[in-house]
């Protein structure tokens, strides 16, 4: 009893262990994990990083006051003077610049950095997107490979079908499956092989493209036989098309080690290390209030906010000229050294003497000023042509993200509905294959749409992903 115990305690954490060893290995490799990765060791992030952070090193710099000047005079010879011998004169001086000055070069500085903070932030931004939009295009291609496999599966069943339906006919031959290797293989690529790899602003667009590919494609390669042909023909047929999947199959896996290798490049990762991808795919959802277009909507987008942080770092540029056109005004002492003369009977002699001074600059050379007041307005100016063009840039991309949206929901409840009627199809007309004489071709036509409309399916549901994703990249939604 006791070993029966002990037994299944040792089951129970043996079951407790693998669970959690799955669970956090599937944690490890969510997108999620990838993304948090990418955000620590993107290079690109971390160029920015330290842009930003010697940015703010620049606002010490600027609202310091200039260094004080110190001179040292020592007469070779003592220079004889009434109250004694002069040997040297020490001479400190400190300007300050006019009243606002260091403030204003402190506040330019502190936008600057602001605005730099902003590109960090957009930086971080567009690697979220990236990483998601390659994790996603990634899936397209897994997917692809799983129902190319799978059609491959079924065109077997088939050819088994048709080698007893060709055993079954008057006069047949008894064909082997030995046979196969004698078979012609065409080098044509199948339909399914670069669906997967559409780019994040062409997905909309190609959508209606791949849904044509497939029915060209096996129209020139099973369609075109006539209902009459021969049950070997038939055979022969079915071989072909598995040989060009099954080549299909090995493009979509080099696609797949190239894709992984810039997805890991994103993550600064080696080339070729393992990216892992789920099976199944849960379409994201996003609240419709918070895509709803508005003039907040992309206020927050953090090239928008980078040009409004320049525009106030031009303004204190311009407040600083302004006073750096009026005199600075500097502070000092001197300090002569003098010894006693023989010679002299003041009562002054030989007393160090010290004389504080006061100094000031004369700005009146007004052109240079002036230039700098100007071109303070002009690149002022030339920031707010360029916040009005970014703003029209986000606009449209917003627009184009909000297409691939509502596409992709479209597709993905049209693709389901079209998939179960195709596969239904297809179940009552294999069961009447053997016994009723369905022809092959209209086996392969649904055959070829039940998965047409299932990679399409899953095809629409990343477009839904790569869709929200971009529009959470644009309106700087946090991840």
């Amino acid at each position: 009893m006791k070993t029966k115990a002990y037994k299944k305690i040792l089951l129970t954490v043996l079951t407790l262990f693998s669970w959690i060893l799955v669970t956090s290995q599937q944690q490890a490799d969510s997108l999620y994990s990838y993304i948090e990765i990418a955000t620590k060791n993107n290079p690109t992030v971390l160029q920015r990083y330290y842009e930003y952070e010697a940015a703010v090193q620049k606002i010490p710099q600027v609202g310091g006051l200039p260094d004080p000047d110190i001179s040292l005079e020592v007469f070779l010879s003592p220079m004889e003077q009434l109250g004694g011998n002069q040997l040297a004169d020490i001479r400190l001086m400190q300007m300050f610049p006019w009243f606002g000055v260091l403030k204003s070069a402190k506040d330019e500085m502190s936008m600057m950095a602001n605005a730099k903070y902003e590109l960090l932030k957009d930086a971080k931004l567009q690697v979220y997107f990236d990483v998601q939009r390659s994790w996603y295009e990634l899936h397209k291609i897994k997917q692809n490979i799983r129902i190319s496999e799978k059609n491959i599966e079924i065109l077997q069943t088939v050819e088994r079908l048709a080698i007893v339906r060709f055993k079954a006919a008057p006069g047949g031959n008894g064909y082997s499956s030995s046979d196969r290797g004698q078979t012609p293989v065409t080098s044509q690529s199948s339909n399914s092989g670069s669906s997967g790899m559409n780019t994040m602003g062409n997905n909309s667009g190609n959508s209606a493209g791949i849904a044509n590919q497939a029915p060209a494609s096996m129209q020139g390669n099973t369609m075109g036989s006539s209902t009459g042909s021969s049950g070997l023909t038939d055979v022969y047929r079915i071989q072909i098309e598995m040989n060009e999947i099954q080549n299909t199959i090995e493009q979509l896996k080099n696609q797949f080690i190239t894709l992984a290798a810039r997805f890991n490049s994103y993550l600064n990762r080696p080339p070729d290390a393992g990216v892992t991808v789920p099976d199944t795919l849960i379409s994201d959802n996003f609240p419709l209030s918070q895509l709803a277009l508005s003039d907040s909507a992309l206020s927050k987008n953090p090239m928008l906010g980078m040009l409004q942080f320049e525009q106030q770092s031009l303004d204190a540029r311009k407040q600083m000229v302004k006073q750096m056109g009026y005199p600075m005004v500097g502070f000092g002492v001197n300090y002569s050294v003098i010894n006693k003369s023989e010679m002299s009977v003041s009562s002054m002699n030989g007393r160090d003497m010290i004389m504080p001074m006061v100094t000031a600059t004369l700005p009146i050379y007004r052109r240079k000023y002036k230039s700098m007041q100007t071109e303070a307005d002009l690149l002022k100016s030339a920031n707010e042509q360029t916040y009005k063009a970014i703003a029209n840039e986000l606009n449209t991309e917003y627009y184009q993200a909000m297409q691939l949206y509502q596409d992709a929901e479209r597709r993905t409840k049209l693709y389901r509905n079209q998939q179960q009627l195709a596969s239904k199809s297809l179940d009552i007309m294999m069961k009447s294959f053997a016994s009723s004489g369905t022809d092959l071709t209209d086996i392969l036509r649904v055959r070829q749409q039940t998965l047409d409309y299932e990679y399409k399916q899953m095809e629409a549901i990343a477009d839904n992903n790569i869709s929200i994703a971009w529009l959470k990249r644009l309106m700087a939604f946090s991840q």
